[in-house]
């Protein structure tokens, strides 16, 4: 349903993402830019992300590009909105910020329930699928079960329930024992994998001899410090072998084993022309069926 795509947690966000400093607006148009001449469409957003300043900044991008996009974005259950009016007043400001009449997918971004409850908000979604303010409903950070209600929920509503976002990588890979996978293949609903590079952790950037040390958010994963990284060494050893044989990068190829997966959707995120390009490097090609079974073996720790 949804061609490649591309989050954007970081898009004007300073506090954790080192917006405006480690990278510009300048830099962010030139992803946007370089994303859509490489085929890539789908950007995916949301409301929080830097308190609306990523959407802002993607609807003026879209508006100065002759290229379309497809926008996703989201929708958070906080405990105030108690009403289906607050998810429609919630999308009203996004469609704003984004300076579009509508998105393709509108997904609420944690399950949280409070006042508005599970089937009142696929409720309110379907209703604005008929509208034709969302052209698909998703949502993000579910379970199994959850899933399964929404999707039940939104079925009788006759509206399909398209995507579930969650975190998904080599590094993370628990939504192929607890259900999360089984069950969207079994619903047909498709996985957008956030954080499909484990924060930059399988780019290969990063290592114990490396003179880089992680910025933002990065400074409080125990992941980035140095007896972590001596830990993932043996999966970046590998990615770097596999990729020197088909000419890619070590991001390329954890990219690609995501998408032979079946019915998963990388969504990495890009801060600069370069990383977009990269990003788009992981399509038109496939790794072989001993190479994606060696690198499932080498990370099987991380299912659990």
């Amino acid at each position: 349903m949804f061609q490649p795509g591309c989050r954007h947690l970081g898009w004007g966000d300073s506090l954790f993402w080192d917006y405006g400093k480690a990278y510009s607006d300048r830099d962010l148009q030139d992803a946007f830019q370089t994303s859509l001449a490489a085929g890539i469409t789908l950007f995916d957003t949301a409301e929080i992300y830097g308190l609306g300043q990523s959407e802002r900044l993607i609807g003026r991008f879209m508006r100065q590009s002759d290229q379309p996009a497809v926008v996703a974005t989201k929708y958070f259950p906080l405990p105030w909105r108690f009403s289906k009016q607050s998810l429609a007043d919630a999308l009203t400001a996004s469609l704003e910020r984004l300076q579009v009449p509508a998105v393709a997918l509108y997904q609420v971004h944690w399950p949280f329930e409070f006042f508005l409850g599970q089937q009142a908000m696929m409720n309110a979604l379907a209703m604005e699928v008929k509208q034709g303010r969302i052209a698909a409903v998703g949502v993000s950070n579910y379970s199994a079960q959850q899933m399964r209600e929404a999707h039940r929920y939104l079925a009788e509503q006759g509206v399909p329930l398209a995507v579930n976002q969650v975190q998904y990588s080599l590094l993370h890979r628990q939504i192929e024992t607890n259900g999360v996978l089984d069950t969207a293949r079994e619903l047909n609903v498709t996985i957008l994998a956030y954080s499909p590079l484990a924060q930059g952790l399988l780019t290969g950037k990063y290592s114990e001899t490396a003179n880089l040390k992680p910025a933002g958010a990065r400074r409080l994963d125990p992941r980035f410090s140095p007896g972590g990284l001596a830990k993932l060494q043996p999966v970046i050893q590998a990615l770097q072998e596999i990729a020197a044989r088909y000419e890619r990068t070590p991001a390329q190829v954890a990219l690609n084993w995501l998408v032979t997966q079946g019915q998963v959707l990388p969504i990495p995120g890009a801060k600069n022309a370069r990383q977009a390009a990269q990003n788009a490097g992981a399509l038109g090609w496939e790794l072989s069926l001993p190479d994606r079974e060696h690198l499932s073996q080498l990370t099987q720790a991380y299912r659990q």
